[in-house]
């Protein structure tokens, strides 16, 4: 019997704590518009925007993104971060809100030498090139990271974001 009610409690939790975590879905219904926005911006993809965030924070779910609100493993100094009672120092960038991350993400594609060239080069309709130009221009050391990028895209035709100057649009097209 203990042995029972062991095994319910441990299930039981395990689900309340996986339907607490960000799907796919979820992530991409709650950034999509803000996504968009920034794009219009900064001429930066929707597309790339979404699935760089959702591949290097796990939907919202890492670490990195929960405690740092840091959803593109950007690195840079961070002040002194607490996680419960612990202090903890990072070497990456702790930002005040998830979107503060997107915009600092976009920021970095348009401003900085090694990315800049991305805007100029490529459409905000061409999401495969810049894909590939962000890898080659040193984002991830990972050889699979573009394809894991490129895969996320087209799973949740991420790329629909991008053609979709009017984000009003896309949500009846998904409906």
């Amino acid at each position: 019997m203990k042995k029972i009610l062991l095994i319910a409690c441990l299930l039981s939790a395990t689900l309340a704590a996986s339907a607490q975590k960000n799907t796919s879905s979820s992530y991409v219904d709650k950034f999509k518009n803000n996504a968009i926005r920034i794009m219009h911006e900064s001429g930066v993809p929707a597309s790339i925007i979404l699935a760089i965030a959702m591949h290097e924070s796990a939907n919202g779910n890492s670490k990195l993104a929960r405690n740092q609100n840091n959803h593109f493993g950007v690195k840079g100094k961070s002040p002194v971060s607490y996680t419960g009672r612990k202090a903890t120092h990072s070497s990456y960038k702790q930002y005040d809100s998830a979107m503060d991350s997107f915009q600092d993400f976009a920021r970095i594609m348009t401003e900085r030498k090694q990315f800049s060239h991305l805007t100029t080069k490529f459409s905000h309709y061409d999401y495969k090139s810049w894909v590939k130009g962000i890898q080659r221009s040193g984002y991830a050391s990972s050889r699979t990271w573009g394809s894991q990028v490129l895969s996320l895209i087209r799973k949740y035709e991420l790329h629909a974001y991008d053609e979709q100057p009017d984000s009003t649009k896309l949500e009846a097209k998904h409906q």
